[in-house]
């Protein structure tokens, strides 16, 4: 479905391993001082000023994670480094400095790696990042990317998925359910594509949902927002898997349980409409679709007060005893017993 824009390829092989790393990184800017060294040496060194550091690593496998068929190398860059962001705002610290190790097969000319880490800069640039490091590799088939990153926070800062109390609020940002949409819309247009090789997709009513899946924003602004009201969520997770997944990791580590309420998922209308076209349970979508990169958290309910009416937050439920058990309450007001079954890149194994 996208055009092949690559008509002059530069063989991998005429730069070479350090060429090629020297090549795609030289136009990368240093935003904090406490990335002593970045790229060029054995290993980035790294300051913390007398913070606590938190790490995390995903790693991107070509027809698993990604299909570029339809996802653009630029936007997979971009992508790629946000799946990483939103795991250090998740522990409500700050991210400074991301690693990229690459492997590719020969299929993949210079331009095409040209393409993929103009995403990675812009993500860079836009976040404030630095890339510190990294690695490139051949590989027998198709490309893998592996980012690391690396941020800070005071350690009262530090939020973990452990904390949650009975009575906390559970809550949410932004909406749910339009990244598993426009991947559907992508998946149909595709099929359509491969049938008919001359038709030409009309994807402009789907625009929001296709950018939540082929361009997703981490939630930057959120740990700043909390400070700035001065509450302290009592656990943090980002939504990856899907909102019932990352639900049951929040109440499995917290050892807790939880009610949410059908009638609150912040929805957009958009994701509402495209439910009704496909013919999806839209509470399915929401709890199940994952790849929103939201942010779900639980707070005091004496702090109720302080997020309630913010455009960035939703309300959808309250944290319950352990013995209580995990569930949805329907807008018949039935209560449903809630699965984790969001995303699971084993579920096609045996």
């Amino acid at each position: 479905m996208l055009e092949d824009k690559n008509q002059d390829r530069t063989s991998l092989a005429e730069l070479g391993e350090f060429g090629l790393i020297n090549h795609l990184t030289k136009h990368f800017k240093i935003y904090h001082s406490s990335t002593v060294k970045g790229v060029g040496d054995d290993c980035a060194v790294i300051s913390p000023e007398n913070n606590e550091v938190v790490v995390t690593t995903d790693l991107l496998v070509e027809g698993v994670h990604f299909d570029l068929s339809y996802m653009p190398l630029k936007h997979l860059g971009y992508k790629a480094v946000m799946v990483n962001l939103s795991d250090v705002y998740a522990m409500n610290a700050e991210a400074q400095q991301i690693t990229v190790s690459l492997a590719v097969s020969n299929r993949f000319p210079l331009e095409a790696l040209e393409e993929l880490y103009a995403g990675i800069q812009l993500a860079c640039d836009t976040y404030k990042i630095d890339l510190a490091g990294g690695d490139t590799t051949s590989s027998t088939k198709g490309m893998l990317i592996s980012i690391t990153a690396i941020g800070t926070a005071k350690k009262e800062d530090i939020v973990y998925r452990n904390g949650a109390q009975p009575t906390d609020l559970i809550v949410v940002t932004g909406d749910l359910g339009g990244a598993y949409l426009g991947l559907q819309v992508l998946e149909r247009e595709k099929q359509v594509f491969q049938v008919n090789p001359q038709s030409q997709p009309d994807l402009e009513n789907y625009t929001y949902i296709i950018e939540r899946q082929l361009k997703p924003e981490a939630r930057k602004d959120i740990p700043e927002l909390l400070k700035d009201l001065e509450v302290k969520p009592t656990s943090m997770i980002d939504i990856s898997d899907g909102l019932s997944s990352e639900l049951f990791h929040i109440c499995t580590q917290s050892k807790v349980g939880c009610k949410v309420y059908e009638d609150k998922f912040p929805l957009d209308p958009k994701v509402i409409s495209t439910c009704e076209e496909f013919n999806i349970d839209s509470t399915m979508v929401a709890l199940s679709g994952g790849e929103d990169y939201e942010l779900l958290f639980t707070v005091s309910i004496n702090d109720f007060d302080k997020i309630k009416g913010n455009p960035n937050l939703t309300v959808i439920g309250h944290i319950t005893e352990e013995k209580e058990g995990l569930h949805l309450v329907t807008r018949a007001n039935q209560e449903i017993k809630l699965k984790a079954q969001g995303w699971n890149s084993f579920s096609g194994e045996e």
